[in-house]
């Protein structure tokens, strides 16, 4: 399933797809195509995925096929990082299974997140699959952790499961099978700030992280 886009009164549910929602330029094209709609007529954001995954990341077939235009790919996802973190609505990953590498940043990007309580792992694997953070990636990480959560979730590949990931500061709250949406529309209850005050106070918040990963990957 493609990407989608479905409102539960005026909140956003944004659908990642139900595979594993790597992001190819395919579908990074169709994700900021749906933000630019729901920026415009939500007053809050969610994000879920369908199935096993949430998300599992860089599309790395891809990049290995189109290894010419790495640059690019990373700046194409570096500017999705950099949208999220700074989205003018509030926002709240719905993670309902596997969130690895680029996904579970694209999760942390998120002002808050709910992983599901019995299934999924949450993993920067990077350290085992011989990928170094790029500065602006290892700025977002940062900025929502603690420094010791840091070193561990980034230097160790650890796979936290839904319990260790709220203990690290990784997500906000556990949900049961079925219920993680349900909680993401609890928290956004009280949606419904200014989107233009909103989005300077993030871009405030998020400066250095948001220049980190606008300056690509030196």
């Amino acid at each position: 399933m493609a990407t989608s886009v479905t409102y539960d009164g005026d909140i956003a549910v944004l659908t990642l797809g139900d595979d594993e929602n790597r992001f190819s330029p395919d579908w990074i094209d169709s994700v900021n195509a749906h933000l630019s709609e729901i920026e415009t007529k939500a007053t809050g954001l969610i994000t879920a995925g369908e199935g096993k995954f949430y998300s599992n990341g860089l599309d790395l077939d891809w990049l290995i096929a189109n290894s010419e235009r790495g640059d690019w790919y990373v700046d194409q996802v570096h500017n999705l990082f950099a949208r999220m973190l700074t989205f003018p609505l509030p926002t709240v990953a719905a993670v309902n299974g596997h969130a690895f590498g680029a996904g579970a940043m694209l999760a942390i990007a998120h002002d808050y997140r709910i992983m599901r309580s019995d299934r999924g792992y949450y993993c920067f694997p990077e350290v085992d699959i011989h990928i170094p953070f790029t500065p602006g990636m290892a700025a977002l990480v940062q900025a929502k952790l603690t420094p010791q959560s840091a070193i561990t979730a980034m230097t160790t590949g650890r796979r936290f499961g839904a319990t260790e990931a709220l203990e690290a500061g990784l997500i906000d709250a556990c949900a049961a099978d079925g219920e993680v949406v349900d909680a993401a529309l609890n928290k956004l209850k009280d949606a419904g700030k200014d989107r233009t005050t909103l989005a300077a106070i993030k871009s405030t918040m998020f400066a250095s992280v948001t220049t980190a990963l606008r300056q690509g990957r030196q």
